[in-house]
């Protein structure tokens, strides 16, 4: 069995497309970040508002 890199250095340069290919991780990462923690601060922010809204409610 022979490995496709013989250092780390090499496996990061992947044979020079290593900007592309780690820049286009960097990018799929932040993409599925945004898609896991906007979903979450937009349900926090509507139970805070339906919270106020009930409270304001129970002043009544």
């Amino acid at each position: 069995m022979n490995p496709q890199f013989h250092g780390v250095a090499e496996f990061l340069a992947m044979g020079g497309h290593g900007p592309y290919v780690w820049s286009a991780y960097g990018v799929a990462l932040v993409v599925l970040v945004w898609l896991v923690v906007q979903p979450l601060r937009r349900h926090a922010a509507i139970l805070k508002a339906v919270r106020r809204a009930g409270a304001r409610e129970q002043k009544h």
